[in-house]
């Protein structure tokens, strides 16, 4: 199971990604689109765990700004090992500085989060789907490359772990 700090995109990127989650789940590619009753919305993750406590991520937060008013720029497609394909997010400064914000936080905190996602580590990336059939990875990467580049303000975050059922806002 998988809880995470979730950045939230505005309307317009939102809609592209969804877009693409449509095209592709037309072609047989499973996307967030239909994982977990279609809970997913398209984001970035700042940081995951096995669990995050919604009470103790907002606790250690406090006021620190997590994402709202970023601009993200989507310039690129990866893949993680498992056949895992995202929209790469490139890491501007103030990205970076946010991120490593949020993770210093969480730390003084207490909270605990996955190694990949501590700074120095992460890959800033919006998950396109957790396991692309190998024969549909090549037309997937080229229907990814039709809507960048990408250019998205964060209007929202949230710790998420759709497992659980929650969903909890940081910020409105």
């Amino acid at each position: 199971m998988v809880a995470a700090l979730e950045l939230y995109l505005d309307t317009d990127a939102t809609r592209r990604v969804r877009a693409l989650w449509r095209a592709l789940e037309e072609e047989g590619v499973p996307t967030l689109a239909s994982l977990r009753e279609a809970r997913h919305r398209p984001h970035v993750s700042l940081a995951a765990a096995d669990r995050l406590s919604p009470d103790a991520v907002a606790a250690a937060l406090g006021d620190e700004p997590v994402g709202r008013g970023l601009t993200l720029d989507v310039d690129f497609v990866g893949q993680f090992v498992g056949r895992v394909l995202w929209l790469g997010v490139t890491p501007s400064a103030e990205l970076l500085a946010r991120h490593r914000a949020v993770h210093d936080r969480l730390a003084a905190g207490g909270v605990e989060v996955w190694d990949h996602y501590r700074p120095g580590r992460w890959v800033p990336h919006c998950t396109v789907s957790l396991r692309v059939p190998n024969p549909l990875m090549a037309p997937a990467v080229r229907r990814c490359l039709e809507i960048l580049p990408l250019r998205a303000t964060v209007t929202a975050a949230s710790v998420t772990d759709h497992a659980r059922d929650i969903a909890h806002p940081l910020e409105p």
